[in-house]
């Protein structure tokens, strides 16, 4: 009986599992962590390049300055020099400008007064090389370099220019391409500066000694258009130039007239209209020029020293001829007005 029962008790027991449905539930159990692991994995990387590329965008997007005055926004520019890199200045607007001038008429003693301001690169008389202006691209291309900050010169501030331009004389190409310089002007927010003389005939002295000198060489045998010393501009002013008393009527209206149409030429410019006499005589005018190309106010200096000072009488040979031809016309004035010494 006992045996029996003890082989009933055997035969009810459950059967053993088999070790082939265990290795199926772990290896699915496997693959499902796998597959869960590998999901988690790809939204991180996922997440990550979304990331990334979104930081690239912010770092293109353009330089934006909200407390600017929409009036401004044409004439604020962010170059990007094919030479160097702006760096840490990339964001930092640069106007572009042009001084308009005729020879002898202070144009250089203006620029270094600009470029003594920190923020300033005024890059000389850059179309005095015929090649640069013989034709409107050539002029075109010229500017470009200019206002994308590729051109070099010692008064080059570049990356951190606030302002940066150049001076231009009337009879360098601006006049005969007058309209398309006008159009660039306008499309590339160029603001123009005309810098004149009111007495044309102390720019008229001042070119017939100019041009005496480029022959005589008066200091030590090298021609100098400025000067830095008192002693040197003593030397250079005492030569007298004679005047052809029979032409200075037609010369000073044929320049009167040339600076009146240059003016009307670039009506729709952005401009400033300034006379080397009034920047001399008051000086708030030179924060009148940085106001209007919206920099930081300083001093502005220069060491050039102005070489023909004094009365016109004593600076002509023929005075009494240049006297009697201009009394009661309209530039009699011009024989007695003066202004301070530089």
């Amino acid at each position: 009986m006992f045996e029996i029962e003890f082989q009933d008790t055997l035969a009810i027991k459950a059967p053993k599992r088999s070790p082939l449905v265990l290795r199926t539930v772990v290896l699915l159990f496997s693959m499902v962590c796998g597959v869960y692991i590998c999901l988690i994995c790809l939204k991180q990387i996922t997440t990550h390049t979304k990331t990334k590329l979104l930081n690239f965008k912010v770092v293109n997007q353009p330089c934006q300055d909200p407390d600017i005055e929409e009036s401004e926004i044409p004439f604020m520019h962010y170059p990007d020099p094919v030479t160097f890199s702006r760096e840490e200045c990339a964001c930092n607007p640069v106007r572009y400008f042009a001084i308009l001038s005729m020879q002898r008429s202070g144009s250089g003693w203006f620029e270094t007064l600009l470029n003594s301001h920190v923020n300033v690169s005024s890059n000389g008389e850059i179309f005095s090389v015929r090649d640069r202006m013989i034709n409107i691209s050539s002029i075109v291309n010229t500017m470009d370099r200019v206002y994308n900050l590729d051109w070099f010169t010692s008064a080059s501030k570049n990356a951190c220019s606030a302002a940066v331009g150049f001076k231009w004389m009337l009879n360098q190409g601006l006049m005969e391409h007058h309209n398309e310089i006008a159009e660039y002007f306008k499309r590339n927010g160029v603001s123009a500066i005309f810098l004149f003389r009111r007495n044309l005939l102390r720019r008229m002295i001042s070119l017939l000694a100019n041009s005496y000198d480029k022959d005589a060489k008066l200091l030590n045998g090298t021609h100098k258009s400025h000067v830095h010393s008192l002693a040197e501009a003593n030397i250079l002013a005492k030569y007298k130039p004679t005047l052809n008393s029979t032409l200075i009527l037609p010369q000073l209206k044929q320049i009167e007239q040339t600076a009146a149409k240059a003016i009307e030429y670039f009506n729709s410019t952005r401009r400033i209209v300034l006379y080397y006499e009034d920047l001399i005589n008051n000086r708030t005018k030179l924060r009148e020029v940085q106001e209007f190309l919206w920099l930081p106010y300083r001093e502005l200096t220069s060491r050039q020293v102005k070489i023909h000072s004094g009365p016109l009488s004593k600076q002509v040979e023929n005075w009494n001829e240049v006297e009697q031809a201009l009394k009661g016309t309209s530039y009699e004035s011009f024989l007695h007005s003066d202004y301070f010494q530089m």
